[in-house]
């Protein structure tokens, strides 16, 4: 049985022939730390992508998401070949799939970008158990291992994660992209799948040179007004990286260097304050993959215990008008609209409907938690489990379970002129501001208006009282 190698930027001294580079969630060549171990230590590196059944046929994936994921791998396979290389694809069990290339053709070594979820720990765990597997660094910018309390144990308060995360961070010099690749010729792949092109949603380029140039554009154009717009549901002011994040379309390490970049090449302080606000955001990611490598049970159970046992209501008739975006309260629905439409959702929003639906609705987080990755385009297991609990009040450094969002409230100050609301709920399109965040207190405007609304699936002061005790435990 081999061990498992953790390297985080440390030189290979052995030097096999040839070497697996296994591409999970990091379809990109530049600051890719598995790949370049797998090049310093093989004379041949194979750059193999598995299609993974477990994966793509849970009921947890989103159609979406499969696309755009074969969308990077046709951006990468282009890649490959201008360096004279290949992406070769196979689909299957990933053991079964590494054994029987193995029979084909005699590699040495696998190397991977390591993974935090219950189901990739154990995948890499029955893999290293035959094969020499060498878990690289790249998923995050620090390991959650090493993101520690002095004395070793975890945080679970992002305030101090996130104080101890700054003092151990040096930035590092990014991996340049490789040359060439040497590759094995003789491999069979399968053909690439052509994913659809879905025009409803904003982001239909995909792979490592269309991140690259948002980036850019996002510090060009975005950064100095990032602080103040990026909960403006009505604006575009957020960098709308997710999706490229979530596939390693670019390293954690670029976008990092980018805002400390930004922070201390800033012209004015405007600028240096968005990249800092910006920083903040991934250094969340950073907390909630820590979260989830130290207390890996979140994925199915509320981190704190005594939230466990909420008496959650889970109508069913409730949550199907939650997803389709017939609740009656327009911010609500026109941001389930937009998931529903585009497989995107904006982060603000995200938390309004997160909050409706755990406190005003009383429907348990994991039903919430679960559509998203259904649906969500930038579905990744940390963000969304941490995002979710945070938002009903049950996890790590969660809102207190007493902050329950008011959602006319939400959407008079973060989509304030109504834009975001008629975008996504055009039959509201000709109302006037106030009475588009509030249809329901007007009924003869909107009768004089011939528009037809759904009233209010609950009341929010009735439901937050009810909310207090449910979660008290009464």
């Amino acid at each position: 049985m081999f061990p498992v190698i953790h390297l985080y930027n440390v030189s290979m001294k052995t030097s096999p022939t040839v070497a697996i580079w296994w591409i999970r969630r990091d379809l990109r060549l530049a600051d890719n730390q598995a790949l370049q171990q797998a090049l310093s230590s093989a004379e041949q590196v194979l750059p193999l992508f598995i299609l993974d059944p477990v994966l793509l046929k849970s009921e947890r994936t989103s159609t979406r998401r499969v696309d755009f994921m074969l969308a990077g791998l046709r951006a990468l396979d282009a890649d490959l070949q201008r360096k004279g290389s290949r992406l070769i694809l196979r689909h299957g069990e990933p053991l079964k799939v590494l054994t029987e290339l193995k029979q084909e053709m005699d590699f040495q070594a696998i190397f991977a970008e390591e993974d935090f979820s219950a189901y990739a720990r154990q995948r890499d765990d029955s893999v290293a158990a035959l094969f020499d597997l060498h878990l690289c660094g790249g998923l995050t910018v620090l390991p959650p291992s090493l993101t520690v309390k002095a004395d070793g144990s975890p945080y679970t308060i992002f305030t101090p994660y996130s104080k101890t995360w700054r003092e151990n961070y040096q930035q590092p010099q990014l991996l340049p992209e490789p040359g060439k690749i040497a590759s094995p010729t003789e491999v069979f792949s399968e053909a690439l799948p052509e994913p659809p092109i879905d025009l409803n949603t904003p982001f239909a380029m995909a792979g490592a040179p269309e991140a690259q140039r948002r980036l850019e554009r996002f510090f060009a154009a975005r950064i100095q007004n990032y602080a103040s717009d990026r909960d403006r549901m009505d604006l575009e002011g957020t960098s709308s990286l997710s999706p490229y994040l979530r596939f390693g379309m670019l390293s954690a390490r670029q976008m990092v260097n980018a805002a400390i970049s930004g922070i201390s090449e800033a012209g004015s302080q405007q600028n240096a304050h968005g990249a800092k606000v910006w920083l903040n955001e991934l250094i969340w990611r950073e907390f909630f993959y820590s979260v989830l490598f130290h207390f890996p049970q979140v994925q199915k159970d509320s981190f704190r215990p005594e939230l466990r046992n909420i008496h959650w209501l889970n109508r069913e008739e409730d949550f199907s008008a939650w997803k389709e975006g017939r609740t009656g309260y327009p911010i609500v629905d026109a941001a389930m609209r937009q998931l529903r439409s585009t497989g995107w959702m904006h982060n603000r929003a995200r938390m309004i409907v997160a909050s409706f639906l755990t406190k005003d609705l009383l429907i348990d987080w994991r039903w919430g938690e679960k559509y998203f990755m259904q649906q969500l385009l930038d579905g990744d297991v940390a963000a969304n489990n941490g995002g979710w609990q945070w938002s009903a009040g049950t996890g790590t450094d969660a809102a207190p379970y007493f902050r329950i969002f008011n959602p006319v409230l939400q959407g008079q100050k973060f989509d304030p002129n109504g834009e975001y609301i008629r975008r996504w709920v055009p039959e509201l399109r000709l109302l006037p501001v106030p009475l588009v965040h509030q249809p329901w207190t007007s009924p003869a405007e909107l009768a004089r208006m011939g528009v037809s609304y759904f009233d209010p699936i609950v009341d929010h002061a009735l439901a937050r009282g009810r909310c207090l005790l449910a979660y008290k435990g009464e």
